[in-house]
């Protein structure tokens, strides 16, 4: 390393860079000239009473020193709490400087070899926040359930939702850290391969056993399958394809995405209620239907040119890759993030159910004042997959021998029933019509493995969602979190299946018939006599009807 210093170089670099610009040395100030030549005599007065290498050293240790402490003082970041990039200088490959000018200009004049460095430098993080002492929702608590005993089957219960303004406010400028996996990216098979075939399908792809436990194995960066295996972009010749405005569009989702299904005609499409307006400018609202569905839309006049309804943008989904409509489903359901890209985060509804908060809200409720990356609540009855897996046989959700068969081989990788010994994991059993989450690269790997048992086993996904979540949070720290289903229930109303709206909204036929003969009178206090109102139920005058309350209801406890 070389200490001297050239005599003039200032003003020789000086001339070159204006000549090289078309600039006139008539045309520079001669404030600058002076200015140089002060540094240049300062300089040379400190290299006469210390050597050069000396005074070199005490210039490198006295930039460290700062460097350092500028580090310690950004490095707090926003909040204290997020993290910060800091560009480098190398110089000779073993000192790092700030790359501010003032220091480059320092190293220039000393004569070190220079070079800017611009590495990969881990981003600003999002690492949670909490409300100030004495906010209303520290001290939150749900209140008992109601002593009434003829009501024991799920209800909504009241959740401690901020302002929609202020949930606005409080959403994270940048993402949550992802632990370990950074970098994931999917296999990409233009000829789907069936080698070892162990379940699977041409468009989930048919990864081997051994490819199915790498998956498991988190490293910083991972190649896996996660459906759309034979295009190398999602829904362009993949199955489950979808219009070219339809692809651009999601993929200018930037921030929120709310996003449901129908197929089959099945569900009617219910309008999001309680929105802000904010959010109404903001929230990109997808509903994926088939061809049949669309159809429908259309010639029931609900849906017009512009592929909307109400704040829903229909995305039209063609070449539909699987013949169970409910395994369909799951495409958009856990693989959200492949065809938004861009989305930060993402709340998932199932196609009977009515949003009736604002999405800011719920996400603020459940993720960001959480910590949490992916959030989903439990079921309001069952825990146990075994349990749940009894269940699904006898109501005949699938074919018994398959639910069998995937059950075993959990059992066979050591799925265990579940017992308080989890705590603080409070189920293996989700109710998975709702999910909320972060799009981030974990959670992301999670929802691609989720989907693969899927594909690989039966389409019941409350069976496959405690293994893949074990063996994620087994290895690294998933911020996975599980809340109350009555707590779901305030935010989504579950309404009727369309073919039992039909039935209900049919008219009812009455016979023709003789008068049925008269009651006998029955001798009554008149107090306790039984009042007749239409064909509904009798009650007793003074009596208490208990009234349904509707999800929407948050302030208040259903009675």
């Amino acid at each position: 390393m070389s200490l001297g210093i050239r005599s003039g170089s200032y003003s020789s670099l000086e001339k070159q860079l204006q000549q090289s610009n078309g600039i006139s040395p008539i045309q520079t100030g001669r404030k600058a000239s002076k200015m140089v030549k002060e540094k240049d005599r300062s300089l040379n007065w400190i290299f006469k009473f210390a050597g050069r290498k000396k005074v070199g050293m005490l210039l490198l240790s006295l930039i460290s020193a700062l460097v350092f402490v500028w580090v310690l003082y950004v490095g707090k970041g926003e909040d204290s709490q997020e993290g910060n990039s800091v560009q480098n200088l190398s110089v000779n490959e073993n000192v790092s400087l700030s790359n501010s000018p003032s220091m480059i200009t320092m190293a220039t004049t000393m004569g070190f070899k220079t070079s800017l460095v611009l590495p990969l430098l881990p981003p600003r993080y999002f690492m949670g926040y909490t409300l100030p002492p004495g906010h209303p929702c520290n001290s939150f608590t749900l209140p008992p359930p109601p002593a009434d005993k003829k009501r024991t089957g799920p209800r909504p219960c009241p959740v401690c939702y901020l302002p929609v303004e202020e949930a606005i406010a409080l959403m994270p400028k940048f993402p949550s850290p992802s632990p370990v996996l950074k970098n994931l990216t999917f296999i990409y098979e233009e000829n789907v391969t069936r080698d070892g075939e162990f379940g699977g399908s041409d468009f989930g792809g048919y990864p081997t056993l051994k490819q199915r436990n790498d998956s498991f194995d988190i490293r910083e960066s991972m190649n896996i399958h996660c459906g759309f295996v034979r295009g190398a972009k999602p829904g362009l010749n993949t199955g489950f394809d979808l219009d070219k405005d339809d692809r651009v569009a999601m993929e200018q989702c930037r921030g929120i995405v709310v996003a449901s299904a129908i197929f089959g005609n099945f569900d009617e499409i219910n309008e999001p209620s309680n929105i802000s307006e904010y959010s109404r400018k903001t929230v990109c609202f997808l509903m994926f239907v088939d061809e049949i569905t669309e159809e429908y839309l259309r010639s029931s006049g609900k849906m017009g040119i512009n592929k909307k309804v109400g704040l829903w943008r229909v995305i039209v989904v063609r070449n539909i890759p699987y013949t169970d409509a409910r395994r369909t489903g799951k495409i958009p359901k856990l693989l959200l993030h492949r065809m938004a890209p861009n989305a930060r985060y993402s709340i998932w509804l199932d196609g009977k159910l009515e949003l009736v908060v604002d999405p800011y809200q719920i996400l603020e409720r459940f993720l960001w004042r959480k910590n949490a990356t992916f959030a989903i609540s439990k079921h309001y009855k069952r825990f146990d997959v075994f349990t749940e897996a009894e269940a699904n046989k006898a109501a005949g959700k699938y074919d018994n021998a398959s639910i069998d068969f995937q059950i075993d081989f959990y059992k066979n990788e050591g799925l265990t029933p579940y017992t308080e010994a989890k705590l603080p994991i409070i189920s293996d059993v989700p109710e998975g019509c709702v999910i909320v989450r972060e799009h981030i690269p974990i959670s992301n790997l999670f929802t691609c493995l989720w989907y693969n048992e899927v594909d690989r086993f039966t389409s019941r996904d409350q069976i496959s969602f405690a293994v893949v979540r074990d063996k994620l949070i087994s290895r690294v720290d998933f911020h996975l979190t599980m809340f109350l289903d009555c707590e779901r229930r305030n935010f989504v109303v579950q309404k009727y299946h369309r073919d039992l709206l039909l039935k209900l909204a049919a008219p009812v036929s009455v016979a023709l018939s003789s008068p049925p003969p008269p009651l006998p009178v029955l001798e009554t206090l008149p107090e306790k006599t039984l009042v007749r109102k239409g064909p509904g139920r009798h009650r007793r005058p003074g009596s208490r009807r208990h009234r349904k309350v509707v999800a929407g209801n948050r302030d208040i406890e259903a009675n």
